[in-house]
């Protein structure tokens, strides 16, 4: 098993429309649906003008998955929400994930995926000292997706949920750079 990804781009849009209205991701990522809307909120990452990353995931070559990354920094207000809840580290980053075929869920997909971003994170900013992932406490497979790609859970507190249908409940879960 492979996991390679690209920057997320202008043709990928009608697939992560399709992955974004699967129940099992609109259930927690709220998103409109429509090539309208995606191209509106994912296009100006494709084209580098913000500074978080789209990343299209592969898995031996198929697309399976997105994962949108950033550093803490760049987010501000952010930041001041995380800060409510936890001491947030300067050179921290985040990340989001959704597998979006429903068939490929519950096979340790999931895990794994956060595990080969966290590794590639670190590869590709030197700067960053910790990866900070709140999620609803109502999310049970995201949770336990960290928690077995070896992240912990550091913080609970109440944050903005991504559906309004959610409490504010969440867990706040971190993996800090390995020691050279």
């Amino acid at each position: 098993m492979t996991i390679t990804w690209r920057r997320l781009a202008e043709p990928d849009f009608p697939l992560l429309s399709r992955w974004l209205a699967e129940p099992h991701v609109a259930r927690w990522w709220n998103h409109e649906t429509s090539i309208e809307a995606v191209t509106r909120d994912f296009l100006p990452a494709a084209r580098g003008e913000e500074p978080s990353e789209d990343l299209l995931a592969f898995l031996d070559g198929s697309p399976f998955a997105f994962v949108q990354r950033c550093r803490l920094r760049d987010f501000p207000e952010y930041v001041t929400e995380l800060a409510a809840v936890m001491d947030v580290p300067e050179g921290g980053m985040t990340i989001d994930y959704l597998i979006g075929d429903r068939g490929l869920t519950g096979r340790g997909l999931g895990p794994a995926l956060i595990r080969a971003v966290v590794a590639e994170t670190w590869e590709r900013y030197p700067d960053a000292t910790a990866i900070i992932v709140p999620v609803p406490a109502a999310n049970r497979a995201s949770w336990r997706a960290l928690e077995k790609a070896g992240l912990r859970k550091v913080a609970e507190g109440e944050l903005e949920p991504d559906n309004p249908i959610d409490d504010r409940s969440h867990y706040v879960y971190r993996i800090d750079r390995p020691a050279s």
